[in-house]
């Protein structure tokens, strides 16, 4: 097989939000709970936090990480998590049928970030919860006036305002299995009221409004459409959710999902450029993709963990190889949307479909998916660049003609360097690559390839990180099968 890409760096996509290399802690299973928190682990910090498992997360470099949720948030009330926590309740988790001690809440969260570099993003509960409560809630973490909740902030430790700047209003409020589940005009109305109140007080902040809770949904489009005008003025951002299965082990359709979520934020676009066009508006809503990643392996193999238990341990995906393949190719879609979507987190971080796992008391280790994200925002950071591209391509119920080479190309900040990411769904063939970029050479090539689609990385092996490749002229690259690849080329290295 054979594919040719031409790369030039005068024609571009968009910059590249930092805030796309971000991910997602709910407190939901181990995430919280064993997983970035556990007082009695030997690594714990003074806080009770684990170490090793920050040390796994400080190379991500996220920018941010969204909490509490994600479905808990429409049952949380964030005030049974704040204070001495020998005064917290401990309550049931209707959600995710457990038992919530709030141990961690807004404090302890809103810190652990800042020891970890990543900003926050929080979301304000509109299913149980009001639109009073949510300005509580950002009154007490922003706000530097003598007023009552910032008085409780200061009294609890924290005398200076965190100044958080994201906001999720809600959380996949169309869904039946939501907490106090909305119609499209119940909440567009709660989340403009909730919208307009947050920026009386705070005129900083920017607000993400729920969209379907994802592509299938019967709601979806027609949600959005009614969501956006009720509330248009005071958000700035739409939600996507999507996770992506392969219960039936079709390899080369569930590669070609990155494909299908491609055409799930050009069709969000287009809904938010009707709408803005529809009522006028002179700001785009752009997209947060908030939730993305692969989801399926516990569901099929049938766990369920008794209930109304804390840190109840559900969700635990097991990555295989095709999920990193088809994580890297998410990856792409999203830097090749960086017009448009400027928001993304990695759903979730720790334990819950997530890449770092953990032992109680004992091991952390990183999963597949872990590895084509670290790399993405490492070197994915800059301006997206427009790919000319021609290669072959391959049926399967995603499409007729889905390439078998998925790629995106990033111009680092200084335009001194490109990093071209690349996918080879192929199983058995190697694919020849013509790099076109007249800018440099390669001087760096990592791939991960090799490994059985269903095989599983743990605590003891194998280990599934990127393989450096030799070095070869840009006319003269070979793509593994079944690979990941990143290829980077400095300005006036030799062609």
């Amino acid at each position: 097989m054979k594919a040719r890409i031409r790369i030039d760096p005068q024609k571009t996509i968009g910059a590249i939000d930092p805030r796309l290399y971000s991910s997602f802690i709910e407190q939901m299973g181990r995430a919280v709970y064993t997983g970035i928190y556990e007082p009695g682990h030997p690594s714990a910090d003074e806080y009770g936090f684990r170490t090793d498992v920050a040390a796994l997360i400080r190379p991500l470099n996220l920018s941010c990480i969204r909490y509490p949720g994600g479905n808990f948030l429409s049952g949380y009330d964030w005030k049974d998590g704040i204070g001495p926590r020998e005064s917290r309740p401990a309550r049931p988790d209707m959600a995710w049928s457990a038992v919530e001690p709030n141990e961690v809440g807004t404090d302890e969260f809103l810190r652990w970030c800042a020891r970890i570099g990543a900003e926050p993003m929080m979301g304000v509960n509109l299913g149980t919860g009001t639109p009073r409560e949510a300005a509580e809630l950002l009154e007490y973490c922003n706000s530097d006036m003598p007023t009552y909740w910032a008085d409780r902030r200061r009294k609890n430790g924290h005398a200076e305002p965190y100044r958080v700047r994201l906001w999720c209003l809600g959380n996949e409020m169309d869904g039946p299995w939501q907490i106090c589940a909305k119609t499209a005009e119940e909440y567009g109305r709660i989340a403009c009221e909730t919208g307009k109140l947050m920026k009386m007080l705070d005129p900083s902040i920017e607000l993400v409004a729920c969209g379907s809770s994802y592509r299938a949904m019967p709601t979806f489009g027609a949600w959005e459409r009614e969501v956006l005008r009720r509330c248009y003025p005071y958000v700035d951002y739409l939600s996507l959710h999507q996770y992506y299965q392969n219960p039936d082990g079709d390899v080369m359709s569930f590669l070609a999902r990155s494909e299908e979520m491609a055409a799930f934020i050009d069709e969000v676009a287009g809904i938010c450029g009707e709408v803005r066009a529809e009522l006028g508006q002179e700001k785009p809503i752009r997209l947060s993709f908030d939730e993305w990643n692969i989801w399926y392996h516990y569901h099929k193999d049938g766990r369920e963990p008794p209930k109304w238990t804390v840190a109840r341990p559900i969700e635990e995906e097991r990555f295989d190889f095709a999920d990193a393949l088809l994580a890297g190719g998410m990856l792409i879609t999203l830097m090749n949307h960086a017009d448009v979507v400027k928001i993304a987190c990695l759903a979730q971080l720790v334990n819950v479909i997530a890449p770092i796992m953990t032992e109680p008391g004992g091991r952390a280790w990183v999963q597949t998916i872990y590895w084509p994200f670290l790399y993405a925002s490492r070197f994915g950071r800059g301006t997206a660049l427009a790919l000319e591209t021609d290669g072959p391509t391959y049926r399967c119920a995603v499409g007729d003609a889905v390439p078998y080479l998925t790629s995106a190309a990033v111009l680092s900040e200084d335009g001194g360097e490109i990093s071209v990411f690349l996918v080879n769904r192929h199983p058995d063939e190697p694919m020849r690559l013509e790099l076109d970029a007249g800018f440099g050479g390669m001087t760096e090539w990592l791939s991960m390839y090799g490994t059985p689609p269903d095989a599983v990385s743990g605590p003891d092996g194998p280990d599934a990180a990127p393989r450096e490749m030799p070095l070869v002229g840009l006319g003269d690259v070979a793509l593994p099968p079944a690979s990941w690849n990143l290829i980077r080329l400095r300005r006036g290295e030799p062609v």
